[in-house]
């Protein structure tokens, strides 16, 4: 077992950067390089070289029936596979060629591009491939509701928000990009009369809130069919502005490139050029995105430094590395500069609160995370470093800025406090994109965790998380987890978030009980664990068939939250053991980051490795008592 996790130390330290942190690569599906390269040329920006490993790449992820899935070992997606299908057009690819053929008779066995999403739509429309009058409109008006209304915009996510402020100007604009008639899609239409016709954008439930949403919408258009438009060019200037302002000092917006690449696009709409400041650094800032494999390119949709970095030094250091290590150390220092000391969207919604937090990505002042800060406050604790008053208060902001976010309800979300306004639910573009963030059990449990290891034991924010995770356990024993596949991370990171609780709520044995039970009933015969991104689909656990690195280790923490070890424990800790390769490292094909659920999946590079070396540190530790 020490050669095991020896290995893995050594893994790690070799991954390690110059400057102290760690980053996995950060990969979903093939719709981020194959939608990136027409809104590359759409904002002017043509590198043949690149695409050239970008049509190596998209082929590359293709399907034996012409499909390209939304995650790995998924059957094909038709949103996934017309953008694929699109970009490899735009890039010069032939729709003659076999792999092309294949793309298009998928495409039309699943109802062609009239039964795509509102994503996919939009991306077509900016091409003139699909027609602005099928696709709903968000008014630049938006931008005047106060934060106290109905609806605003800082009733939506973090992410949908930076999206849809840039999408106000361009369903606004409506702006079209001329392709040549060899790099058109009209033959992915099944019914022709549909490319000038489209049907009319419709709700899913016709008694819903989306209904509303959609007869505000025909009236928008209406209203914009009209030569003058009061008040529409002050509320495009405010939203620019908005847009403007919201930019990161590394280009991007959010740290995240849904709407990176959209608020350059709705700047260009108002006649940005690729000179103005602001569009030269988010242009530049594009290139670290981009990570490059022999021949091919993969487009990632965010970076994870500040998460990865925090996961590595709690890993290293729960499997015995020296807490003044200095590899440590200076992981630890260059985390403490990442501290985000300003104010960010957050504070509309809890303005007395002071910033002190962590985002997940390299620059992201505006949208640092509860996740992050928890678990980097954890990692800052585990480390002796030179500066230790700074750390500590350092610590001391991160943890007060998170207990503030607490939610009414007792849990914590990713972003914001309370983002939870379930009129939004039914938006037009809710098909693509979550539109709210609400609280979730593996948040609230790493808060929880990290509250016990940093002594923070305040017990009224505790208590009403407790309630939280008692209330919404499932019936079978299971928690659901948002930001991991799925219930597997939720239910282990309830379990060992809870543990040290368990005299403060009397229904919380009972539950940690169902929660163990559960996880011994799902483990698969070769000792590991394995579930499928399906699982978020059916709102129930999917069995993946094969075993993972990432998810094993998550059941494997949870079953040891209780100091013990059983068969089941020892069973995963071989299997974990026997798949590990001679660099310390672990293999890990399937996706079991959340992403948006049913809509986008993730995979994390490292989350194969340093949560199975947390797995075997705990188990060497309690075996060895």
């Amino acid at each position: 077992m020490s050669q095991n996790i020896k290995g893995c130390q050594q893994y790690l330290f070799s991954r390690q950067q110059d400057e102290g942190y760690w980053m996995g690569l950060l990969e979903a599906d093939a719709s981020v390089v194959s939608g990136f390269i027409p809104l590359a040329r759409f904002l002017g920006v043509e590198d043949r070289k690149m695409e050239e490993k970008a049509v190596n790449y998209l082929l590359d992820r293709q399907n034996s029936d012409g499909s390209w899935s939304m995650f790995y070992g998924d059957q094909g997606s038709l949103d996934v596979t017309v953008q694929s299908y699109f970009g490899l057009k735009v890039m010069g690819v032939s729709p003659q060629r076999g792999n092309m053929a294949a793309a298009k008779r998928f495409i039309l066995g699943r109802g062609g591009i009239e039964k795509t999403n509102t994503y996919t739509k939009i991306i077509l429309a900016l091409f003139g491939q699909y027609s602005w009058k099928g696709l709903p409109e968000v008014p630049p008006e938006i931008i005047y509701l106060p934060s106290w209304f109905l609806v605003n915009i800082y009733d939506f996510a973090s992410w949908t928000r930076a999206t849809i402020m840039a999408f106000s100007i361009i369903t606004s604009k409506k702006p079209v990009f001329r392709l040549k008639d060899c790099q058109a899609v009209f033959e992915l239409y099944r019914d022709k009369e549909k490319i000038k016709r489209p049907e009319p954008f419709r709700a899913s439930r016709i008694c819903s809130l989306g209904s509303l949403f959609l007869m505000a919408d025909r009236i928008f258009k209406l209203w914009g069919t009209l030569p003058k438009k009061a008040g529409r060019e002050r509320a495009i200037k405010k939203v620019e502005e908005w847009i403007i302002g919201h930019q990161e000092k590394d280009g991007s917006w959010g740290g995240i490139m849904l709407p990176w690449l959209f608020s350059l696009i709705a700047l260009k709409c108002l006649g940005y050029d690729e000179k103005h400041p602001v569009m030269t650094r988010g242009l530049a800032g594009l290139g670290d995105f981009i990570a490059e494999d022999g021949e091919k390119i993969i487009l990632q949709p965010a970076t994870s430094p500040v998460w990865d970095t925090a996961w590595s030094v709690i890993a290293l250091r729960l499997s015995g590395i020296a807490p003044d290590d200095g590899r440590l150390i200076r992981a630890a220092q260059w985390l403490l500069g990442k501290q985000v000391t300003t104010e960010g969207d957050w504070k509309i919604k809890n303005p007395k609160t002071k910033p002190g937090c962590w985002s997940f990505e390299f620059e992201n002042a505006f949208y640092p995370d509860t996740d992050d800060t928890s678990i980097v406050s954890m990692a800052l604790s585990l480390v002796d470093m030179p500066q230790k008053e700074e750390k500590e208060k350092a610590i001391a902001k991160g943890m007060g800025w998170v207990l503030a976010m607490q939610n009414r309800d007792g849990s914590w979300a990713a972003f914001d406090r309370d983002n939870h306004n379930r009129l939004l639910k039914d938006i037009p573009f809710a098909d693509f994109i979550t539109p709210l963030d609400f609280g979730s059990p593996d948040i609230t449990a790493h808060v929880l965790w990290a509250m016990d290891g940093l002594g923070c034991r305040d017990e009224i924010p505790v208590k009403k998380a407790l309630r939280y995770l008692v209330s919404n356990q499932r019936d079978d024993g299971s928690w659901y987890g948002r930001w991991g596949v799925n219930f597997i991370y939720g239910t282990s990171k309830v379990l060992q978030g809870t543990y040290p609780y368990k005299a403060l709520d009397k229904g919380l044995g009972p539950c940690r009980q169902r929660a163990l039970n559960w996880l011994n009933d799902i483990q698969n015969q070769d000792g590991g664990w394995g579930e499928s991104c399906l699982s978020f689909d059916r709102d129930t656990y999917t069995p993946l068939g094969d075993s993972t690195p990432s998810q094993t280790a998550w059941a494997l923490l949870g079953l040891m939250s209780g100091q013990k070890i059983c068969g089941s424990v020892s069973r995963g800790i071989n299997y974990l053991s026997k798949i590990q390769k001679d660099d310390g490292s672990w293999d890990e094909r399937y996706y079991t980051g959340g992403g948006f659920p049913r809509a986008f999946y993730l995979k994390y590079e490292m989350y194969k490795d340093y949560f199975p070396l947390m797995a075997l540190s705990v188990y060497n530790r309690i075996k060895d008592r």
